[in-house]
């Protein structure tokens, strides 16, 4: 019995030292890259306060250096997978952490803004939208507390001027208040995708004094995120109202060499409508002098969709392109 036990013991620490030594030579899930710090909600004279996460890179604390920074939309998708729309997110911080380290890119610091239910109002371009009807500017946007059959109002009128006021006016001082930042236009950027792309590329042009670069994937040039409009086929309103963004953006582009701005898109679901208008758009850029791959680029990426996890495998090339030394 004695050797039986013996035996039993034996066995069972060479089980457990085999069980250890199977997890040493396996790759553990590497710790996130660098913290993050939720801001305080802000009381805001523009709109209702929001969550907004801000991002440091490792080396942040100890450099003592101060950092450019990035502000990005849809802040739910930005970093974790658990918390955004479908458990999607882009691992910005992971993409960026490993560009800095191989000193590819600036030091940046990302601020993450959360949307809100008024996403479709919020990042619809106000300016260019208020050229048209009212009765059209109302049908644009997707409102997904609206009582079905109810009549639209005012109230579905487009908010991103004071949108782009709450980024300009209450969260970018707070963010040059409370980190080390290089505050100054040509350390200062935005980006998101969708409609996301389409107000950041607002946000640059309202304020080219602020952001020195716009990054805009997958940018939503129909504009209309109301269903209806988008399906089964797309309706004369979507035309008119990309029409009047490229009209108003003929007017309101910074003069070249001071800026810069990433496009791209993909081929398949919401991406597939975007072609014939980001072609359009390229048009303009190159026609006042915009210096192609320089000033601003264009990339299609045939066979991608337009998801979360689309952007996230292709983050890098905008990081790259915006943050470059």
């Amino acid at each position: 019995m004695v050797d039986e036990a013996v035996r039993v013991q034996t066995s069972r620490r060479q089980m457990i030292l085999g069980l250890a030594a199977g997890l040493s030579a396996c790759a553990l899930p590497a710790a996130p890259p660098g913290r993050r710090v939720r801001l305080p909600l802000l009381t805001s004279t523009q709109l209702p306060s929001r969550v907004v996460e801000v991002w440091l890179p490792s080396g942040y604390d100890a450099s003592g250096a101060p950092h450019a920074v990035l502000y990005m939309h849809d802040g739910q998708h930005v970093f974790d997978e658990v918390v955004g729309i479908a458990n999607a997110a882009w691992g910005v911080h992971t993409a960026l952490q490993r560009l800095i380290d191989q000193q590819a890119v600036r030091p940046t610091i990302v601020v993450a803004v959360s949307n809100t239910s008024e996403r479709s109002r919020e990042y619809g371009p106000q300016a260019p939208i208020e050229t048209l009807p009212v009765a059209d500017q109302v049908l644009l946007p997707r409102l997904t507390d609206w009582p079905e059959g109810q009549p639209r109002d005012e109230r579905a009128l487009p908010l991103s001027d004071r949108y782009l006021r709450f980024l300009v006016e209450d969260l970018k001082p707070q963010v040059d208040r409370s980190f080390r930042t290089l505050g100054d236009r040509d350390n200062t950027f935005v980006m998101g995708s969708s409609m996301g792309g389409l107000i950041s590329l607002y946000a640059l042009c309202s304020y080219p004094q602020v952001f020195g670069g716009a990054g805009c994937l997958s940018t939503h040039w129909p504009i209309a995120t109301n269903p209806a409009l988008l399906t089964p086929r797309i309706d004369p309103l979507v035309a008119r109202a990309a029409a009047a963004y490229r009209q108003w953006l003929a007017g309101h582009l910074p003069a070249p060499g001071s800026h810069r701005i990433y496009f791209d898109h993909g081929t398949e679901t919401l991406d597939s409508l975007y072609a014939p208008h980001q072609e359009q758009v390229d048009a303009l850029l190159r026609s006042q002098g915009w210096r192609e791959g320089v000033d601003w680029t264009s990339r299609v990426f045939p066979g991608t969709n337009h998801s979360e996890a689309a952007w996230r495998a292709r983050v890098d090339q905008p990081l790259q392109f915006l943050l470059r030394r």
